[in-house]
């Protein structure tokens, strides 16, 4: 019979070391997906374009309303009850198109590159990946939104000085209607992680997000008018709009009440994309 010393045995269990146990956290799951979405090229090419078309437009609209102004020519119906806040988020429906898109691009492109399935073996409980996708990439765009609306108003502020819509940060409505801008993009990336999510599918996903946006909204205007004055407020672009609009009236909804119904609109499509995810083979 033949026996084992304690030192051999010793040196036989350290010959198979036990691997080290990694605790998959909320915030490793934050940190992974920060890292992904940085890691792509077109991440930092859409932000760029959505900071772009948000700067631009606003000083471009700035400058057409002060060149109007000063040569004396008719003012279009759009420039006619114009302000300075007005004008500076005159980009917010360009930029909301770069950020959506962006984060239909998030969720929907591990889709198609067969990426999820690395990302669900990580994270096999998969709602947190949802959650830090739409947490990570929510923050990014609002700050970029924010950044973006401070700026242009604050430039367009200095070139629309001495006309009638020329306004100031201290002005009533301003503060709030550019963080209201802010944080409408910030939602609509949220919804394009969602929609991405959800449909699985880039050119599906950016199709559902133009159609809420833009096309859905201009069909209202077929419906008889009693229709639309109950539909068009509550439609998820016009209730955005009424987060970071000056001025209100009986056909719109207030900051307040434009803020809830965009969450709705939010926390229902992130709800379909998080059931999707959860009963659905990736």
């Amino acid at each position: 019979m033949t026996t084992i010393a304690p030192d051999q045995r010793l040196e036989t269990a350290g010959a198979r070391p036990a691997r080290p146990a990694h605790k998959v956290t909320a915030a490793r799951v934050l940190r992974s997906e920060w890292a992904k979405l940085w890691s792509l090229r077109s991440t930092w090419i859409t932000l760029g374009l959505a900071l772009l078309f948000l700067v631009a437009f606003g000083l471009i609209a700035a400058f057409q309303f002060k060149s109007r102004i000063t040569s004396g020519r008719p003012m279009d119906r759009d420039f006619a009850a114009a302000s300075a806040l007005s004008l500076s988020l005159f980009g917010t429906n360009f930029a909301q198109l770069a950020l959506g898109v962006l984060g239909v691009l998030v969720a929907a492109g591990e889709y198609s590159t067969g990426m999820i399935r690395s990302t669900l073996a990580a994270v096999p409980r998969r709602l947190p990946v949802l959650w830090s996708k739409a947490a990570v990439y929510g923050v990014i765009a609002l700050v970029l939104g924010t950044v973006g609306a401070f700026a242009t108003f604050a430039a367009d502020s200095g070139i629309l000085s001495g006309t009638r819509a020329a306004m100031t940060f201290a002005d009533a409505g301003v503060v709030r209607g550019l963080l209201g801008a802010g944080l409408y993009l910030g939602l609509v990336g949220v919804i394009g992680v969602a929609l991405g999510a959800l449909l699985r599918s880039v050119a599906g996903g950016i199709a559902v997000l133009v159609a809420s946006l833009m096309l859905i909204p201009g069909l209202t205007s077929l419906l008889p008018t009693s229709w639309q004055d109950h539909i068009s407020p509550y439609l998820p672009s016009h209730a955005g709009e009424a987060m970071f609009a000056l001025q209100h009236d009986t056909t719109t909804l207030s900051p307040t009440a434009g803020l809830l119904v965009f969450l709705g609109w939010t926390v229902l499509a992130l709800a379909g994309a998080a059931v999707r995810l959860v009963r659905s083979d990736a």
